[in-house]
Order: C-alpha cells, then structure tokens, then sequence
C-alpha cells in the first residue's frame, strides 16, 4: 500500500515537471500546443503557433516565421510573402498560495469538531475553529489564496504566399533558406526518449 502511494506521488511529480517545459518546435499535439498548417490555394498557406504560459511571445512569433521557411522548402518553393499576420495573447487570472493557513498549521482537520460539510460544530468556539461572516465561511484549516497570478499564452497565426526564383526587394518577402539558416539555432526541438 505505501509503494504503490510512493509510486503514485513519483508519476505525479514526473508529470508536473514535464508540463513544466517551454513548448518545443513541433506539430500539434493533443494539447494544442506546436504549429499547425493548411493549404489554402496551390501556393497559399495558413500557418499557425500557439504556445504553452511558459512560451514568450517572441519565441512563438519565431517558431511560426521558422515554420513558414521550413513549409515553404517541403514544398519546392525558394521564398514567401507574409501576407496576413497575427498574435493573440489569451490572459487568465488565477489565484495561487492556497494552502494551509500558517497560523494554524499543527492542528489537522478534525471532523468531529469542524462537522461533515465544513460547518462549525457548534459545541466549539466559533472564534477558534470557524465563523461565518458576510464574505461567507472563513475556514481556518484551509485558508484564502495569498496572491493571484495572470496567466498569458500567445498564438500567432500567418497567412503565406509562395514563390519560386529570387526574393523580390520587399521586407514583406523572405528567402526561405536564409530563415532556416539564420533562426535555426533558436530552435528548440522537442526531447527524444
């Protein structure tokens, strides 16, 4: 019984440091994390990178300009235009610090006194082991959240139009082997087990 809780909080913590990881360079997983592409026209593109909240915008902005290079030599072409262009950042707040309240933390949560539902057992001093207020129950085991924490996660999506022989002389045109070349050591690949 005790290896097997062992065992469970070992798997839970290996899974918490994974998720705790910058989204690498790849395709889309279940998680919707990676680069994504469809085929609009013969040599039109959507192309699209939404990263994790520990992907900074200028690294999914990056990815996706990388992306763009990679898709458009898998496809026989020498440059691209940019046509369309954009970021999304999706902000949530959330509180953290939850946990038990730091004044009362050598008592443990007995039931018999504190009730089955959460309510003051009311052979007990509402002052030491809960009271209600107008803010609703203040529970003394498990206390408020201690701070709140804004949670950003960028997506940036582009719109790609193809082409074959030299780039044009127009900062809306990429040479696709130029930005394979020069981003590529900022890449970061996903870890191979």
């Amino acid at each position: 019984m005790a290896r097997s809780r062992l065992f469970a909080a070992l798997a839970g913590l290996v899974l918490l440091g994974a998720c705790a990881t910058v989204t690498p360079y790849q395709a889309a997983t279940d998680q919707k994390f990676g680069y994504t592409n469809q085929q609009v026209e013969d040599d039109r593109w959507q192309v699209s990178f939404a990263g994790n909240s520990l992907t900074d915008r200028q690294t999914v902005e990056t990815y996706l300009l990388y992306r763009a290079a990679e898709l458009t030599r898998q496809q026989g072409y020498d440059h691209f235009r940019v046509v369309q262009r954009d970021t999304e950042a999706n902000r949530r707040v959330v509180p953290v610090g939850f946990g038990p309240d730091p004044y009362f933390s050598h008592f443990a949560c007995d039931y018999r006194f504190y009730g089955r539902y959460g309510r003051l057992s009311r052979f007990h001093h509402p002052a030491f082991y809960g009271y209600r207020s107008r803010h609703g129950f203040y529970d003394p085991f498990w206390g408020h959240p201690y701070d709140y924490r804004e949670i950003i996660r960028y997506e940036a999506s582009s719109e790609i139009l193809m082409g074959k022989g030299p780039k044009p002389d127009d900062p809306a045109y990429f040479d696709a082997q130029d930005v394979l070349n020069n981003l590529g050591e900022r890449i970061q690949r996903p870890e191979v087990s």
